[in-house]
Order: C-alpha cells, then structure tokens, then sequence
C-alpha cells in the first residue's frame, strides 16, 4: 500500500469515526435544516468571517488574567527549551526505527493541501445532508485554521529560528529571515493537525473517542520531531495556540446562537506544572 493510499484510509477512518459519533449524538435532535443550501453556505461564511474576526480583535477586549495566561505560555515556553537538545538528540536516535508510513502520514495530514481538502470532504458532507453538527464543526476548524494558520506564519517569519535538521543549535536565531532552514518556530503541521483533531473532539462526550481521535492528531507533530523538522518547544507553543484558538471561537459560535447546541461547548481544562525536576502539561476533560 503506497503512503497515498495509507493517508486516504487514514482519512476515512478519522471521518467514518466522526460521522458515526455525530449520528449517534444528534440521534435525539433535528440533524437536517429547511434552509435551501444557498442561505446555509452563506450563514456558515458569515460566522467564518465573523469568528476569524472576533479572534483577531480579541485581545483589545484582554484583561489582566488573559495577559497573565500569554506570559504563562511563554514562560511555559521559555522553561520547556531546556529539553530541546536532549529530546532532539532522542528522537534523532530512534528515528530508524519509527514507522516510515506513519512519519509519512503526519506530513501529508499536516500539510495544508491535504488538510484543506480533508476539510473540504467533511463540509461538504455537512451541507450536502444540511446535518448542523458537522456544518458547525466544519466551521470552527477553518476559522480556527485561519486564524492560528496566520499567526503562526507571521511568527515563523518574525522569529527566524534554526531548525534541528541541519545541526543548528536550538538558539539559533536569524530574525526575518526568508530561508526555509530557518522557520522552526512555531510548527505549522502542528498547527493544522491539533487544530483539527481538537475541533472534531470537542463535538465527543465519550473520553475514549477523545483519546483516538487525539492520538490521530498527535501523529504529525511527533513525526516532525522524529524528522527533525522541529524543536520540542516549537510542537508544544503550536499545541497550545490551536488549542486556545479552537476554544476562543467555539465559544464565540456558541454565545452568538450561530449553530444549535444543548449544553455548554465542551472544554478540556490545560493547565503547566513545573517543579525542580518536572515540567509538563495536564489536560483534563
């Protein structure tokens, strides 16, 4: 079976599993619309525009606990690089023996094509069966994709730091620099897949569907480790900017009645520990 083909099943199996625990969740609820698909196209890009709108301008609206939380992650950043020379040079040792079909998936499901077309597949799904659910969820990871996808191109540029793959130091840093080797920070392909994985988990009530489908999303960020494509901090800034975007805009979707919902949107609380000999990430459902 050709890397292609893997990724095509890969994908079929994501949106199969998707599909299924949207059938199974709306079971009790209206899963189709009177709307002709005309007026639903046109909802869906109104609150697209609209969601990528509110995510940029927020931070005029930020207080001092929402300042506090963007130096956190920096500082969470900032504590985290100290593992990126040990963690580069592990990866770098077993990367012979890790999957090359699997290292070859998380390129092909981060990158933007593939992604967009996967996208693509699931909201056309969605209107074609005028199923709210998955319309609304189709929405949140490309205005979450934008927007994240945005930022993290203006801070790659900005940054300008060294990838691993050539024997830079993780300190290495060349602010503006147009040359590819020097776009580590942060992971696009990161980006895209945690966005995505985050936004089909959030529409789950069921932990083990949760833990899968973020196994499936955690495939391209681990092989762009194993690659040595990107620094451990570079993986971990990009999982948390998809994650606070995801949550941002299905919360704005959620105040403004754009989709019908029965309950809260679901939330997964993160919060960063650090001890003398201990830093991590803990995320509770």
């Amino acid at each position: 079976m050709t890397t292609r083909h893997t990724l095509i099943c890969c994908f079929a199996i994501l949106f199969l599993t998707t599909h299924t625990g949207f059938s199974q969740e709306i079971k009790d609820k209206t899963t189709t619309n009177k709307s002709s698909v005309g007026s639903l196209l046109k909802h869906d890009l109104k609150y697209t525009l609209k969601s990528v709108g509110y995510s940029f301008t927020r931070p005029l609206h930020w207080k001092g606990k929402d300042f506090g939380k963007l130096g956190g992650l920096l500082v969470g950043t900032l504590a985290l690089s100290s593992l990126d020379n040990e963690t580069e040079r592990f990866f770098a040792r077993n990367k012979a023996g890790f999957p090359k079909t699997v290292r070859d998936f998380g390129w092909y499901f981060g990158s933007p094509q593939n992604y967009f077309m996967a996208n693509a597949g699931l909201y056309g799904f969605g209107i074609l069966t005028k199923n709210e659910k998955i319309r609304k969820t189709s929405v949140l990871i490309i205005s979450s994709s934008i927007t994240s996808g945005l930022i993290q191109t203006t801070l790659k540029t900005g940054v300008g730091r060294a990838r691993p793959s050539n024997g830079n130091a993780y300190d290495d840093f060349r602010l503006f620099s147009p040359r590819p080797d020097f776009h580590s920070f942060p992971s696009g392909h990161t980006v895209l897949s945690v966005t995505m994985s985050h936004a089909i988990a959030k529409q789950f009530d069921n932990t083990w569907a949760k833990i899968g489908i973020y196994s499936v999303g955690a495939i391209a960020p681990v092989s762009r480790l194993v690659d040595g494509a990107h620094w451990l901090t570079d993986v971990a800034f990009s999982t948390a900017l998809s994650i606070i975007v995801v949550d941002s805009i299905d919360k704005f979707l959620f105040d403004n009645d754009a989709y019908s919902y029965d309950k809260k949107p679901k939330k997964i609380s993160w919060n960063f520990t650090f001890s003398a000999n201990q830093i991590g990430c803990i995320g509770s459902f």
